[in-house]
């Protein structure tokens, strides 16, 4: 595994205009590929998240959420630590959860299997459309990727996993049209908090399914801001 400089992702700063994550890449205020997947939810999946807040209350659902978010943040700094080579893997005492988990991410979905890093965390933009940060851009397993790290309360069924696929779409897109590259593979890497790993795989027609589908959903969100 070796990092190669092969691309100059851009520097980009992320903020909130109007309450919208948006990312300022080369003069362009772009909204993020997050943004655009909340704004164009379908009306099913506002139905779900709603029920699930009234079961559990909307301030358990808070707390649970922002559980989420700083164990997944810190699980993060850990891969990418491990990715640029500043991670001590024989650090004793160090057993946090979020530890764990990225353990269980790099030995059962990394070592061996990404031959080339060309980034971490990168900014991605598909010029006047779109913008994000991917988590990992390379080689694994032979094939041109982006890699997606994802933590979660519980293993998940491939049908609950639409917009991880729609996120990594929307990152290959910003990639192959900018850097003229033909990533055609997408690797999310999960780890459930209680130590459960999961590998799962989009390419081929089935990511440049995904791919169609992101646009659209770009086109809606578009469509949407005019109107409002």
């Amino acid at each position: 595994m070796k990092f190669i400089a092969k691309f100059n992702y851009p520097s980009s700063v992320r903020a909130l205009y109007n309450g919208k994550r948006l990312y300022d890449v080369n003069n362009e205020k772009l909204p993020s590929v997050t943004t655009i997947l909340n704004e164009t939810q379908s009306e099913e999946k506002k139905a779900s998240l709603q029920a699930w807040k009234d079961r559990v209350g909307h301030k358990q659902a808070e707390l649970i959420s922002k559980e989420a978010t700083n164990r997944g943040s810190s699980m993060h700094d850990y891969l990418e630590k491990f990715l640029l080579g500043k991670l001590n893997l024989d650090l004793l005492g160090d057993n946090t959860r979020e530890r764990l988990m990225a353990d269980q991410i790099i030995e059962n979905g990394l070592r061996n299997k990404l031959d080339e890093i060309w980034g971490c965390e990168a900014t991605l933009y598909y010029p006047g459309k779109f913008a994000g940060a991917a988590d990992c851009i390379g080689v694994y397993e032979k094939k041109e990727t982006i890699i997606d790290f994802k933590q979660s309360n519980k293993p998940k069924k491939e049908e609950w996993i639409e917009d991880y696929y729609l996120q990594c779409a929307a990152y290959s897109l910003a990639h192959n049209v900018v850097y003229n590259t033909n990533i055609n593979q997408a690797v999310i890497l999960l780890c459930t908090k209680d130590i459960v790993f999961q590998r799962f795989i989009v390419d081929g027609d089935k990511l440049k399914m995904y791919q169609d589908k992101f646009l659209q959903k770009v086109e809606q969100y578009y469509a949407q801001r005019r109107a409002s």
